[in-house]
């Protein structure tokens, strides 16, 4: 008699950085929400604030956010910028997307997030936005990054996934596909920000250490996310199979 197994549907360099990383993450960060921290969702509950596209209402989304992620809003200056051309973004088919901007620079102990212009129209988009930059925050202005890394902006990604808020990330990805290069020591191409995939393995990993085979806030993934996140469940919770189970968190 044969029976299925289900498949990883990342690429094996993938699934071993995701879960190589999740751990790190997790000796870095004990207050996540792999550790009790709720996973943020697109509803008033988490963005109460009136939001006109002013830039007050922006800072009060960000202050918002850096309290998700453990991240001291007073550090932080917020420009609003028009550049007019903002990296683009992609769909889980590598179709281009109208773009959000978003830089990061530190210095002098303090922090500067600039935010395009053009991000302000999607809000929900612009949550994915300034996580990220805060993610940065996190990983570079606390001294947990230095210098350069091959993996920085996957794991500024992940970063934000740690903290609950990867379905604003995973429903509006950038541009994946563009500038490929290789995973270390091999021939496979590995992305320069996570694609639908990786976003849906590292999702399953929340849901896997919170407990939850079916998780409610699955709804608010777009179709692709929605559909790798429910692939990868099946996985982890089928076969266990992984550097990163809930068993191993340092807790």
């Amino acid at each position: 008699m044969f029976f299925w197994r289900p498949v990883c549907p990342c690429d094996p360099p993938a699934t071993a950085w995701i879960e190589r990383r999740l751990g790190w993450l997790d000796g870095e960060f004990p207050d996540s929400a792999f550790s009790g921290r709720p996973i943020v969702l697109p509803t008033p509950e988490f963005f109460p604030d009136p939001y006109d596209r002013s830039h007050q209402s922006v800072r009060a989304m960000l202050d918002r956010i850096c309290g998700y992620m453990g991240a001291d809003a007073e550090l932080v200056n917020l420009e609003i910028t028009s550049s007019g051309h903002p990296p683009e973004l992609v769909n889980e088919r590598g179709e281009y997307l109208a773009g959000a901007a978003g830089t990061f620079s530190a210095g002098y102990g303090r922090v500067f997030i600039t935010i395009d212009r053009m991000e302000l129209d999607e809000p929900m988009a612009l949550v994915g936005t300034i996580a990220h930059e805060l993610a940065h925050l996190r990983l570079l202005a606390e001294g947990r990054l230095r210098g350069h890394v091959f993996d920085h902006e996957l794991l500024t990604d992940l970063t934000v996934v740690f903290f609950g808020l990867g379905i604003f990330l995973a429903n509006t990805p950038r541009n994946w596909a563009s500038d490929m290069k290789n995973w270390p020591g091999t021939q496979l191409n590995r992305p320069e920000y996570m694609s639908p995939a990786m976003f849906g393995y590292a999702l399953a990993h929340l849901g896997w250490h919170r407990g939850e085979r079916r998780p409610r806030w699955a709804r608010y993934l777009n179709p692709a996310p929605r559909a790798e996140l429910r692939a990868s469940l099946r996985y982890l919770w089928r076969t266990g199979d992984s550097a990163f189970p809930p068993t191993s968190a340092g807790r």
